[in-house]
């Protein structure tokens, strides 16, 4: 089978194309953050034409054509959408239906302050206006019914949604305990999708039938501001993959798998890390084939740097993470996104401080260097300040850097310095900037980076990575074969999957191994339906009794075994989890995962447009020093190959950078191995 991943960043749109012999095929085009699919396509229209995929304007609109000469089984397509409308607060006008008396909930939160020492400072405004939430007078408790639903209520909520001005687009419901006993959620839902048949209803009990209101209330509210906008675009997206012969598409969600088309325009919450999380899916492929089970990943591209962790060759999950100030309680990879891309704008503050982000210059007009129109430095320009990157190399998507543009826009700081000082500064804050992020994926999780890995990938990844792996203290560094596809690499490899949740809150002393293998079996029973012939793996959510929080682990068959599991994984993360005093190991959640892999695409060889042949050239080092460095070519080299420092990385798709204390092995699988160490 031939798969495709596309991953859209806020620069590049990048794809990889497996083929059926294990070559690989890379295109990289400007992104079109108006209309994504644009740039999408114009990358799967180059494949077979031996381009790069032409044009670079959002008014390059892909033309119609006949299917490609390039057939296509799997296309797994990495989305910003569901990501962009929270950030840009481009979703759909969503109605609220809650218990009554709890219609403030979303406005309350958990009582906490967005920033602990700033007390002017608030959180983002909930994704409902107030005079959209319409309380039931209904009431579940644990144990069941409280306060009955009548059929004058349901009538009553149907109508007062309908009343709304203007009608909503969207509609969600959340009630108490809807989780145990949705009963209530599914007369309401029922009653208003007959009332408002083309009006999109989500229930909470479909969406997170777990514990938490707030983050329930959150999620689900989430999913009914997104589903228009997330639906509309995977169906057009879909339309237009058949056009062109694509026999498949998926699309990635924030847990590192994928779901199908219309499973995915069906749960558009799931989206909101959809990009990154193919990133992290290529490092555990790098890492496996250089087996190094302990990374930390860095994907640097245009707009922002994504930090994650994996841990015995498991990327590291974590639910109730927030998106752009809004709660998402879904699985999703942990990741730690800072505003520390190759476009981010470095200006001066009020205090004479050179700052990199949070602004970008994005795909339009882009770095100064670009020759689009940008006039403002960013860290790219700094980098081709300093030498790293080749004015006579085109970047992606011919084009074409201007180092006299980059020099003016730094010079344009008006900083006492010359450029390569000040160019050197820019890459020293955004090295500070992206190791804090990697510091509370690791550092603040109780996990020692200096015992890992680091894996630096994206455009500009691979140019930071000894700078990183020095803060962090760090002796290790990675640079994939391809790092500037990685993500569209891990799109096209990423498995099938479907999570099912569900709370069960029981102490495990209380708890026998056949009331677990029951409550198992209804979740075990959906994920098999949902994705026939996976592999299911079952998780739990525990915690001592008192904490707020839980550790997710894998399950065992008796109670007994999973305490021991719990404990030993609450050690690891908190330091401390089997002294005598502790209290007694709650149960909280169930959760299962079905898995269905596809074949992993072998690394090393791939056809491409080519990279000029080794060389040297001078560079300006991070603390300003001058050096003449090797150029090799990154992806290209045989294995064993030692690398000295200093010396550029130079590959179709990225620049990496071995500094002066580093020297690097090619691997069999064409990745390069950095040790702390050399000349």
């Amino acid at each position: 089978m031939t798969r495709v991943g596309v991953d859209v960043g806020g620069t590049f749109t990048d794809l990889v194309a497996v083929r059926p012999d294990g070559s690989l095929d890379i295109r990289k085009v400007a992104s079109t953050p108006a209309d994504p699919s644009i740039g999408l396509f114009r990358a799967i229209d180059a494949l077979g034409t031996g381009d790069g995929g032409g044009g670079t304007g959002e008014s390059d609109r892909p033309v119609p054509r006949p299917p490609s000469p390039v057939p296509i089984d799997v296309l797994v397509h990495g989305t910003t959408v569901a990501t962009n409308a929270l950030l840009e607060r481009r979703g759909a006008r969503v109605a609220l239906v809650t218990t009554a008396g709890f219609e403030d909930l979303l406005w309350l939160r958990r009582q906490d302050r967005p920033a602990l020492y700033d007390l002017a400072r608030d959180h983002p405004p909930p994704l409902v206006a107030r005079q959209d939430v319409i309380g039931a007078r209904e009431r579940m408790g644990p144990d069941g019914v409280i306060v009955a639903l009548s059929e004058s209520e349901v009538t009553r909520v149907t109508e007062a949604v309908r009343a709304l001005a203007p009608p909503p687009e969207s509609i969600a419901i959340a009630l108490l305990f809807s989780f145990r006993h949705p009963a209530h959620e599914r007369r309401l839902a029922d009653a208003l999708r007959t009332a408002l048949p083309a009006v999109p209803v989500v229930a909470s009990h479909e969406i997170l039938p777990v514990f938490r209101e707030y983050e329930r209330t959150s999620t689900t509210t989430a999913e009914a501001y997104l589903r228009p906008k997330v639906a509309s675009y995977v169906e057009r997206t879909a339309d237009a993959s058949k056009a062109r012969g694509v026999r498949s598409l998926r699309i990635m969600t924030s847990s590192g798998g994928t779901l199908g088309a219309e499973q995915a325009a069906q749960r558009a919450a799931s989206l909101a890390l959809s990009g990154p999380a193919g990133g992290v899916v290529g490092a555990r492929l790098i890492g496996a084939a250089v087996d190094a089970r302990e990374l930390l990943t860095l994907d640097m591209g245009g707009t922002s740097a994504d930090a994650s962790l994996v841990s015995r060759g498991v990327a590291l999950s974590e639910g109730a993470e927030s998106v752009a100030g809004v709660p998402v309680a879904l699985p999703a990879i942990l990741i730690e996104t800072v505003s520390a891309g190759g476009g981010s704008i470095a200006s001066v503050d009020e205090g004479g401080a050179l700052r990199v982000g949070p602004r970008s210059a994005g795909a339009e007009p882009g770095p100064a260097c670009y020759g689009r129109g940008g006039t403002e430095p960013t860290v790219t320009d700094a980098c081709l300040v300093l030498g790293w990157l080749d004015p006579a190399y085109p970047l992606a998507d011919s084009v074409q850097l201007d180092r006299a543009a980059a020099e003016r826009a730094v010079a344009g700081l008006k900083l006492p310095r010359d450029v390569c000082e000040v160019s050197a500064g820019i890459v020293q804050v955004a090295t500070a900037v992206m190791a804090r992020a990697l510091k509370r994926v690791s550092v603040a999780r109780g996990i020692d980076p200096r015992g890992m890995a680091l894996l630096p990938f994206g455009g500009a990844g691979p140019l930071f990575g000894c700078a990183l792996a020095d803060a962090l203290g760090m002796s290790r560094v990675i640079v994939p074969p391809h790092p500037g596809v990685l993500s569209a690499l891990g799109l096209a490899v990423a498995p099938e999957r479907v999570d099912v949740l569900a709370s069960l809150h029981r102490s495990l002393t209380d708890l026998s191994a056949t009331e677990l293998a029951a409550a198992y079996a209804p979740l075990l029973a959906a994920a098999a339906s949902a994705l026939p012939d996976a592999a299911l793996t079952r998780f739990a959510d525990c915690r001592f009794a008192g904490q707020g929080y839980e550790v997710t682990v894998p399950a065992r068959d008796d109670p007994p075994a999973l305490a021991t599991a719990f404990r030993t994984a609450h050690r690891a993360r908190h330091g401390y989890g089997d002294a005598d005093d502790v209290p007694p190991i709650e149960l909280v959640n169930l959760r299962v995962v079905a898995e269905r892999g596809v074949a992993a695409a072998p690394l090393g060889g791939r056809r491409g447009l080519g990279i000029p042949s080794a060389g040297r050239r001078m560079i300006v080092t991070r603390d300003g020093k001058r050096v003449r460095a090797d150029v090799w070519p990154l992806g290209e080299l045989p294995a064993g190959k030692q690398l000295n420092a200093p010396a550029i990385l130079a590959g179709q798709d990225a620049t990496g950078l071995i500094e002066p204390g580093w020297r690097g092995v090619v691997h069999d699988s064409g990745a390069v191995i950095l040790e702390r160490g050399g000349a």
